[in-house]
């Protein structure tokens, strides 16, 4: 018992002293300079005409791109530094977009770390609460590490699923406007302006990046360029078969209105094609339940009188 209340107070110590020193350094990290510039830095500015370059302090002189830090908050510079461990790139970027969401690949990061901080810190006061109840054990010690990754882990899981749910939607959206647009071809409009249209009243994820097409070519981008543009950000097959054969059709004349009934058909197959593959996994599935539930209650049910009558001797 003497042992444990020493391991709960050795802890709780050990923890009161790193929030202590955690925040001290956070202090200090906003603190200003503790001495003042020194009088060369201060006149070196003004006598930049009549010194040569050579005979200043190096720190005077511009440095070509470097950009000020010292603006910088700690949460700011813990963000830049968990992005570099974790990495940005393309492939965050290009997940950011298909999720249709309107932060950068840094703002993505620095959530996380809040979430990866939200874990610890969590897991630390629930590894203080152990040590108080005297439940401390070696493995609790690694909470504070395990929810921290965990959160982290969920928080970009959170965004995986986020754009396998607006792919689908997109997938599914995807036959009617381009039979929408078909007919508002079909009515005399142009290309442009039957995106308008649908852009205007149309209600989903697809409605949006027509809208934002639509915003582009009028900001000065051609349409061409603004659909490869949004077909590359989406990343989805038909969409970018149906963009594709749109353009074609735009440089060499071809109507359009077929081209989009067309592709239109297209969708539709491949979604009755989707939904075939789904079946048969959903087939599978519906499998299990009746081999490891069903069957063997009918075969118990089937043998147990048997078994029971030949125990009692009977027959």
């Amino acid at each position: 018992m003497v042992r444990v209340s020493v391991l709960s107070a050795l802890s709780v110590a050990v923890l009161g002293g790193v929030a202590l020193s955690t925040g001290l350094l956070c202090i200090l990290a906003t603190l200003p300079r503790w001495s003042a510039m020194p009088l060369t830095l201060r006149i070196a500015p003004y006598v930049r005409d009549s010194v040569a370059d050579e005979r200043l302090p190096e720190t005077v002189l511009p440095s070509a791109g470097v950009l000020p830090a010292g603006s910088r908050t700690l949460w700011a510079r813990s963000s830049a530094i968990f992005e570099r461990l974790l990495g940005g790139g393309g492939a965050l970027r290009g997940r950011i977009a298909q999720a249709g969401l309107s932060i950068d690949q840094s703002t993505f990061r620095g959530r996380q770390l809040g979430w990866v901080v939200g874990g610890i810190i969590t897991g630390a006061i629930s590894l203080i609460a152990c040590a108080i109840s005297g439940r401390m054990s070696p493995p609790i010690a690694l909470l504070p590490a395990l929810l921290g990754g965990i959160a982290g882990v969920g928080y970009d899981m959170h965004l995986s699923a986020r754009v396998r749910s607006r792919r689908a939607r997109l997938t599914d959206e995807l036959p009617t406007t381009l039979e929408f647009l078909a007919l508002c071809l079909s009515a005399g409009e142009g290309f442009l302006d039957s995106l308008r249209r649908v852009a205007a009243v149309g209600s989903g994820e697809l409605t949006v990046e027509f809208r934002r097409v639509v915003l582009a070519v009028g900001t000065g981008s051609s349409l061409a360029d603004a659909l490869s543009e949004m077909a590359g950000r989406l990343q989805l097959p038909g969409l970018a078969r149906a963009i594709d054969q749109v353009v074609a059709a735009l440089e060499h004349g071809a109507p359009l209105s077929a081209v989009l009934h067309a592709q239109a058909g297209d969708a539709r197959e491949d979604a009755k094609r989707v939904l075939i593959e789904q079946a048969g996994r959903k087939e599978i599935l519906m499998l299990l339940p009746l081999v490891f539930l069903i069957l063997p209650l009918s075969v118990l049910f089937a043998i147990y009188p048997g078994l029971f009558i030949l125990r009692l001797g009977i027959g």
